[in-house]
């Protein structure tokens, strides 16, 4: 096992944009044995979310609750399927200035508030050959 204290982000889960969050965890749980851990309305990104857990994994499904969300933009264009790649910091506020110095793209001026108790911004696909990433810091409970 690595020691991901040496790392400044580690693989918090992997977005994905679907068109009927309960069609795919029933994919999910066939296919990894996955179980539902969270399930949230964030109204300010216009999405419903479900975090699936598998095998020390997270998978968060994402479904448009409007139809100028994100997430519905992102279907109408691509279609269903991988959104977006997340990876956790200790310190957000630091990580988010470290990836500005390196000329990466950030998409917030601040971390905002995001699913499942966690600080996040985004970084634009532009900068990241395609993929849009995600940061997040899980807040104190």
């Amino acid at each position: 096992m690595v020691n991901t204290s040496n790392f400044p982000l580690v693989l918090d889960h992997i977005g994905m944009a679907v068109t009927d969050i309960d069609v795919a965890t029933r994919m999910y749980e066939k296919l990894l044995l996955a179980k539902i851990i969270h399930d949230e309305v964030v109204t300010s990104q216009g999405v419903m979310v479900r975090f699936l857990s598998f095998a020390d994994q997270k998978i968060e499904l994402l479904q448009a609750i409007n139809d100028d969300s994100p997430v519905a933009k992102f279907i109408a264009k691509r279609g269903p399927g991988i959104h977006h790649l997340a990876f956790k910091t200790s310190d957000i506020y630091e990580e988010m200035q470290r990836l500005r110095g390196k000329g990466f793209q950030i998409l917030q001026d601040e971390p905002i508030k995001g699913a499942y108790n966690k600080l996040i911004f985004f970084i634009h696909p532009k900068s990241m050959g395609g993929t849009l990433v995600e940061v997040c810091q899980p807040l104190a409970t």
